[in-house]
């Protein structure tokens, strides 16, 4: 099973964290084999099965439940007060919680899954960060979220996973034309790509913009690429390129222990 960690966010046992990547579970064929997503075309069993061994990894026999959300490429932060089911899941793309033993998933295909906690206040949060939800506001909401449980947001420790890289990310000039617009400071996210008039653009850079606009005490990012690596992790970009049907999702996920 491969899972990642982040240095900022280890170190207490109170909190379990990691960023798994597609190595260690039952599903097969273009899922195989820790594919998370229920989203997916997967057979629902397996999706359950990985998630519990996910779980599993993080909670090291403790009670827990995973959770996760209807990811829509939003700004929405919601406050997780009890676990739900899959079909139960909030339209969101970030959380956070006080609650031990609730662990909070976020499931990418090149999108850049961010796991925060402030370790002295016991908050922990997770986001889901597309480029859409990104310039949207995600991020500030997350940390807004967790500050309304107890948190201080100069205290949150935040960490960036797996995620397409700039070198992997090529984007039209249109799109590079919207960013711009917002806040002509954001050029410095694009070089120019290989072919004329097209541009690479750095999400992970833009992610660790807005976690340090919201004033985040520690960003750690740990710039693995899942285009690059079709061996460890799914990839949305990659499936589209292949011209495959579907694709699995990683998953990230931080848990607050009892």
């Amino acid at each position: 099973m491969l899972f990642l960690k982040a240095d900022n966010l280890s170190g207490t046992r109170a909190i379990a964290h990691g960023f798994f990547g597609r190595r260690g579970g039952v599903s097969e064929g273009i899922f195989a084999s820790l594919n998370c997503g229920p989203g997916s075309g997967d057979d629902r069993a397996h999706v359950i099965e990985n998630r519990n061994r996910v779980l599993g990894a993080l909670a090291d026999g403790a009670d827990a439940r995973l959770v996760t959300l209807y990811q829509i490429h939003s700004p929405r932060a919601v406050a997780v007060e009890a676990p739900w089911d899959i079909g139960g899941a909030p339209d969101a793309d970030a959380m956070a919680t006080n609650v031990p033993g609730i662990a909070l998933g976020i499931l990418t295909a090149d999108c850049a899954p961010v796991l925060l906690a402030d370790h002295d206040a016991k908050v922990i949060g997770a986001a889901h960060a597309g480029w859409k939800g990104a310039a949207a506001g995600v991020i500030g909401n997350v940390v807004n979220a967790m500050e309304e449980l107890g948190a201080d947001r100069a205290r949150i420790c935040a960490a960036i996973g797996p995620t397409i890289s700039q070198l992997n990310y090529e984007v039209g000039p249109e799109f590079r034309a919207r960013f711009v617009e917002m806040d002509s400071l954001l050029e410095r996210h694009f070089v120019p790509g290989a072919r004329a008039g097209h541009w690479q653009f750095d999400l992970n850079g833009f992610v660790a913009q807005r976690l340090a606009e919201a004033g985040v005490g520690s960003v750690e990012r740990l710039s693995v690429c899942t285009y690059a690596d079709a061996d460890a992790f799914f990839s949305f970009r990659r499936t589209t390129h292949r011209g495959e049907a579907d694709y699995g999702r990683d998953i990230s996920a931080i848990l607050l222990r009892r």
